[in-house]
């Protein structure tokens, strides 16, 4: 089993920034990737940021490129997400999200583990 607990959401004015953290515990070793997603009221929850448990290239999605940065401590067994330069658009509950299956790792499916969700809100 992987546990995954997500904390650093809040309340935040546009412009400003916050940073997300997940802490992994458990089977560790079976996480190939992780990622985070967030999920607006009424939206689908997309996938935000991803990087391999074993490093290489990082995923973001195009609203947040240049924004967010996706960072993991394999020693201390967590992920962060950074986020600079908040928008409005940027409020939604934050998932942190971890991978034990093939294929894709750019697919919501292949995610199979979830944090319990951090909101992230932003004033205008």
């Amino acid at each position: 089993q992987v546990q995954l607990v997500e904390s650093g959401g809040g309340l935040v004015q546009a412009g400003g920034s916050l940073r997300l953290s997940c802490a992994a515990s458990g089977s560790i070793f079976s996480i190939n990737a992780m990622g985070w997603f967030r999920q607006a009221p009424g939206k689908e929850r997309e996938l935000v940021a991803a990087v391999r448990w074993s490093g290489g290239p990082t995923y973001y999605t195009n609203s947040v490129q240049g924004r967010f940065t996706i960072s993991r401590d394999n020693a201390k067994n967590m992920v962060d997400l950074q986020m600079n330069r908040l928008k409005p658009e940027d409020t939604a509950v934050y998932y942190c999200a971890g991978r034990r299956r093939s294929g894709s790792w750019l697919l919501r499916s292949s995610y199979d583990v979830w944090g319990q969700g951090t909101q992230v809100t932003v004033s205008s």
